[in-house]
């Protein structure tokens, strides 16, 4: 236990002196432990959890006593209890076991030893645990050589993968987010339970399972979490859409690239680029409309047309049953899916400020991670090709500065108020409104007029009767 956080060595000497005065073993367990060990334990953890043997709720209330400033929170229910002190989040839960009805996932507690609460973990690595008692104070506990798993960078489960997993599907998942996370391999026995036992992750709710989805897609390298769920059988069983893009079709000899493998290199390229969670849900969802919109021409060969458009449609029923937000996030998605092939199209000399002006309002604030999608999307292996798509990206990266320089469309709003427009045609509130709006807006964006008010104000003026014999 050495280079241990100063904060965290008196927590644990507190902890330790609480348990010998209400003679109950205590044990620091969990991602700590494991994290200490693989070097990725950092100065701010501040989630710490402990198992005792014996009352997890009395040893929080004799440590939140020994803290000054902390305040406790007692989960009767659980047999669990929280004490905050700071910043500080210290768990702490009672030894125990758990055994399962056939047809049920809600296991019989008991109270147990710490044996009995280290074989109902998910993994070796994630058994590993610290005595803080004064006998053996820092030594490891450590009964299903999981330190020899995180030396041989090994994912596996403590007892018989199928009962783990069994007991709660959802460990799958877990078993390959860390290795994803870990880049660690999954052990052969427990990579095939997985495999055997997909569906049954069909019991767990899409609440539990976006966690550790999520988890897998802020990893370094995402694509290997996807690859080991798509393997297994578990992606097509809460996201059928993204395993539907596996596949290659050919006709007149003509093949079209795998979408699956593709999407993987788009996201890992996206992340080079700088991405947060919602770039790489964009990166994830681009091209998620290509199977239905896949044809065959005798000239052009495979095309896909509209499924930019379609991926954009599908975008809030997929977010809605995988149980994620659909608000701003959701709309940005969307967005970036929907415009995603509308850079590339804008790479010719003569393209008109015009275009380039209609893409700054449509992309909005979000024009530059549209174009990080954009260079992501490239995934050909051919350097003349790549070197050329990065030039034409260049390009109209360039034109979009120097538009966006002139006309300030990124947060564009329209120049003219309702309450303006009204007061000047002296109308009530009417369709008028919006058509004058809307001219006003096209005018901006064709160039007929720069983006100003008291332009915008002339060009309504100039087309009063129009707007007033149209209405």
């Amino acid at each position: 236990m050495n280079n241990i956080p100063e904060l965290h060595q008196k927590v644990f000497k507190i902890i330790s002196e609480a348990a010998r005065e209400l003679g109950c073993p205590v044990y620091v367990v969990g991602g700590y432990v494991r994290d200490y060990y693989l070097g990725r334990l950092e100065e701010g953890v501040m989630d710490l959890d402990f198992v005792t043997v014996g009352s997890g709720i009395a040893l929080a209330r004799k440590v939140a006593e020994n803290i000054e400033g902390s305040s406790l929170a007692v989960y009767q229910q659980f047999g669990t209890a929280q004490v905050k002190a700071g910043e500080l989040e210290l768990e702490f839960v009672g030894a125990r076991k758990e055994s399962y009805r056939k047809n049920s996932r809600k296991p019989l507690v008991e109270d147990g030893t710490l044996e009995d609460d280290q074989l109902r973990r998910d993994l070796t690595i994630n058994a590993l645990s610290w005595s803080l008692n004064k006998e053996n104070y820092g030594e490891l506990i450590d009964p299903f050589e999981g330190m020899e798993d995180l030396n041989n960078k090994i994912v596996k489960t403590p007892i018989d993968p199928h009962k783990t997993f069994d007991d709660d599907p959802l460990r799958m998942m877990r078993a390959i987010r860390f290795a994803s996370q870990l880049d660690f391999r999954i052990e052969e026995k427990t990579f095939e339970a997985i495999t055997k036992m997909a569906e049954r992750i069909s019991i767990i709710s899409k609440e539990r399972i976006i966690v550790e989805l999520n988890k897998i897609i802020l990893s370094d390298h995402p694509s290997l979490g996807f690859t080991m769920l798509f393997k297994t059988g578990l992606l097509k069983e809460f996201f059928p859409e993204m395993h539907d893009l596996h596949g290659v079709k050919e006709i007149n000899g003509v093949r079209h690239k795998d979408n699956f493998w593709h999407t993987l290199k788009v996201l890992d390229n996206v992340i080079e680029l700088g991405a947060d969670l919602w770039l790489r849900w964009a990166a994830i969802m681009h091209d998620i409309a290509k199977p239905p919109t896949q044809r065959f021409h005798e000239k052009a060969g495979w095309t896909f047309h509209g499924h930019d458009a379609l991926g954009a449609k599908w975008t809030k029923r997929i977010f809605r049953r995988l149980g994620l937000p659909l608000d701003e996030r959701m709309r940005y998605v969307r967005k970036l899916v929907r415009l995603h092939l509308r850079p590339i199209a804008l790479v010719s000399d003569e393209v008109s400020d015009s275009a380039i002006r209609r893409l700054i309002y449509e992309a909005g604030d979000d024009i530059d991670d549209l174009m990080k999608l954009c260079r992501a999307d490239i995934t050909t292996k051919n350097d003349y090709k790549l070197e050329k798509y990065q030039k034409n990206f260049d390009y109209v990266e360039q034109r979009i500065k120097e538009v966006e320089e002139k006309d300030r469309l990124r947060k564009w709003k329209n120049p003219l108020s309702g309450e303006e427009i009204m007061e000047a045609l002296n109308i009530k509130p009417s369709k008028t409104v919006g058509e004058v709006k809307d001219a006003v807006k096209e005018a901006i964006l064709n160039g007929e007029i720069p983006n100003e008010h008291d332009a915008a104000f002339n060009y309504m003026m100039e087309h009063k009767k129009d707007f007033l014999n149209n209405g």
